[in-house]
């Protein structure tokens, strides 16, 4: 049966294993930590448990899966974060994620799509005191306004094209960590720095399979 410990030694050897591509040979303390903070069994559903410690997606209902704990991981590690930062996450899902990323910043808005997934995400978020964490049912596509411009964006699903209102909603001196392509098995995680004159660099990180972004005119 796979353990916390397990995961965490599946995870270290796939992030050595592509330092090639990403430039990160290793986790950062933070991240190591983060990840060994936030239990993915509370985020997985009830039949899945005995899984819930293996280095693999895993279905959650709606369409959606929770990621693989070495992409989250990895996609963390590329956000660079301060315990100072407010972060925005698109695609809340179930939450583990989000969960992560609060272990590590001060602030994480996180928006879902699927109504259902918001509020399941927001219950369980809630129950397990993170405290730092502000789940809304909205249109990724368009970020969050409001609460711009942030330290850093994620994204746990794939649109076509990296959405212009989020490259806007990013700090200069901010990171975006997204993955694009139209079809599942043909995505590339990207890496997108915005500099202090607000010019974006884009850096083709790795091969990724996530489910497609939805905007709110699709689920009507």
């Amino acid at each position: 049966m796979q353990t916390h410990q397990t995961m965490m030694e599946a995870i270290m050897a796939e992030v050595h294993a592509t330092a090639y591509a990403t430039g990160r040979g290793n986790l950062s303390p933070g991240v190591i930590k983060a990840m060994q903070q936030a239990p993915r069994h509370e985020f997985v559903p009830e039949n899945m448990r005995k899984l819930a410690y293996a280095n693999e997606p895993l279905p959650i209902g709606h369409g959606q899966t929770i990621s693989q704990p070495y992409i989250v991981a990895i996609m963390t590690e590329l956000l660079s974060l301060k315990d100072t930062d407010t972060v925005l996450e698109i695609g809340t899902g179930c939450g583990y994620q989000a969960a992560v990323l609060a272990c590590l910043a001060a602030q994480v808005y996180t928006l879902e799509v699927v109504e259902e997934l918001a509020a399941e995400a927001s219950a369980r978020l809630a129950r397990l005191g993170f405290d730092n964490i502000d789940v809304r049912v909205a249109d990724g596509h368009e970020g969050l306004p409001a609460h711009a411009p942030f330290d850093a964006i994620i994204v746990t699903a794939a649109p076509e094209a990296v959405p212009m209102a989020l490259t806007g909603q990013l700090k200069p001196g901010g990171r975006m960590v997204i993955p694009v392509g139209t079809y599942r098995y043909a995505q590339s995680l990207l890496l997108l720095e915005k500099d202090s004159a607000g010019d974006i660099h884009e850096r083709d990180v790795l091969p990724v399979a996530f489910v497609p972004m939805v905007s709110s005119l699709q689920r009507s």
